[in-house]
């Protein structure tokens, strides 16, 4: 009769490891095409955002829009490997080595903002260091609108912070302008003792 028991019992956790096994597969496919499916949801958010920011900004008439191309890179199911390319017209080119200055740090600006839109919604901070370096006039003009628009679509957020470290002070003007922002605070050196002051500068339209 133990004898019995015993085989009854092993049997029992034979199956049990069965059935288990066979459920931890099916979850692993469920969860494998949500990843996927994830990965594509958040790839098209993305791209329709750099789509729109790219073109509210960009005042060329080479480079209709930006989008962010993943490929698999073959040596993990759910590896990628990430690059940047600009349309136009029907064209496709990556950026890398065929875009000027200006163009690039254009592109890493909106991509991150773009990223930020799409994953950071209740992050309280944005920051961004001097982002007009090597951008011409007309497009600081059109950044700084683009975000004011970003700025206007975040306000209601309660811990959203823009932080932004600049000495371009017509972009500043600029998004003064929008009417978001009341004042800025302005760091400067004193010549004579090199003691650094803080200001507030405020706006006044």
């Amino acid at each position: 009769i133990i004898i019995i028991i015993i085989i009854i019992i092993i049997i029992i956790i034979i199956k049990t490891t069965e059935l288990a096994c066979a459920d931890l597969e099916q979850y692993y496919v469920a969860l494998d095409k949500a990843l996927v499916s994830f990965h594509e949801k958040k790839m098209d958010e993305i791209n329709e955002i750099l789509k729109e920011l790219w073109q509210t900004t960009y005042n060329g008439f080479d480079i209709d829009t930006i989008r962010i191309r993943a490929e698999n890179d073959g040596s993990k199911k759910h590896s990628f490997n990430y690059r940047v390319v600009m349309l136009k017209g029907e064209i496709e080119l990556d950026m890398r080595g065929r875009c000027s200055a200006g163009q690039k740090v254009l592109a890493s600006l909106v991509v991150r903002l773009a990223l930020a839109e799409t994953f950071c919604l209740h992050c309280g901070i944005l920051a961004l260091d001097e982002p007009t370096t090597n951008l011409d006039r007309n497009n600081v003009d059109s950044f700084a609108k683009a975000l004011s628009q970003v700025i206007a679509t975040r306000q209601q957020n309660k811990s959203f912070q823009l932080i932004i470290i600049t000495h371009d002070e017509d972009f500043v003007q600029k998004l003064n302008e929008s009417g978001l922002s009341d004042f800025h605070w302005k760091i400067s050196k004193d010549s004579r003792t090199q003691h650094s002051i803080v200001e507030r500068i405020d706006y006044t339209p």
